[in-house]
């Protein structure tokens, strides 16, 4: 949402896609209003439709007449703790994830390719980048979607399309409730919505939201294990 307003400052044309046809409906409206010059609302459910992805993309871009930037911005955190005693639960978190996610991306990367310009940008995590406890059904999910993009930016070097994966880190959402919010580590959907559209236009295939999450992963990733391991995160 955040990202679409930024877009509609620019008064871009604009396809809103997820499940809940009345918050589309509010922020549409609210959209046109900031200056969008037109606005396309989808309300479906990103995993079940996943397995239509090619035709749909190519059915809304020809509804938009044309397509500039993809933002693909879909997940589910769910439970470890749940996950690692049920099956269903595992699969709903690297469904949403990973599996359905990278239909769409390749999808949208197929067409970007064919025109030879605009980009795809896909919100991974940096729970990605090393495996937590407290997490890792989550963060593998999303590790496995941040090595796909990087995969289709390498394959869309020389078409003059781009791919850019880009990997949040805590950022105060409804998806993050009931988490402790007290750490300057927080981010707020607006500075993360700033780097989403700037990736769209420039910019390496890696990118992180906000940037000092890079040198915080960049650490974390060179833990040795025996000290990594008695943290209880």
């Amino acid at each position: 949402m955040a990202t679409a307003r930024i877009y509609a400052r620019e008064k871009a044309t604009l396809l809103l896609v997820a499940r809940n046809s009345q918050r589309l409906e509010a922020l549409a409206a609210e959209l046109r209003v900031r200056g969008a010059s037109h606005v396309e609302i989808a309300a479906m459910d990103l995993e079940v439709a996943s397995r239509d992805a090619p035709a749909l993309m190519l059915g809304w871009k020809t509804k938009l007449g044309g397509l500039d930037h993809v933002h693909l911005i879909y997940g589910y955190l769910g439970s470890q703790q749940a996950a690692s005693a049920d099956p269903t639960e595992l699969a709903r978190i690297t469904s949403a994830n990973y599996s359905t996610a990278v239909q769409w991306c390749e999808a949208a990367a197929t067409i970007l390719r064919q025109q030879k310009y605009g980009s795809l940008v896909a919100v991974s995590s940096v729970a990605g980048d090393r495996g937590r406890k407290s997490n890792y059904a989550y963060g593998a999910a999303k590790g496995a979607l941040s090595l796909y993009v990087q995969g289709l930016a390498h394959a869309l070097s020389s078409s003059g399309a781009r791919a850019v994966v880009v990997k949040p880190g805590f950022i105060d959402t409804p998806m993050t409730d009931g988490m402790n919010k007290d750490s300057a580590l927080w981010a707020t959907p607006d500075k993360v919505a700033i780097v989403l559209r700037r990736a769209a236009e420039n910019g390496g295939p890696i990118q992180y939201a906000p940037r000092k999450w890079r040198a915080i992963m960049l650490a974390l990733r060179a833990m040795p294990s025996f000290v990594f391991h008695r943290a209880k995160w």
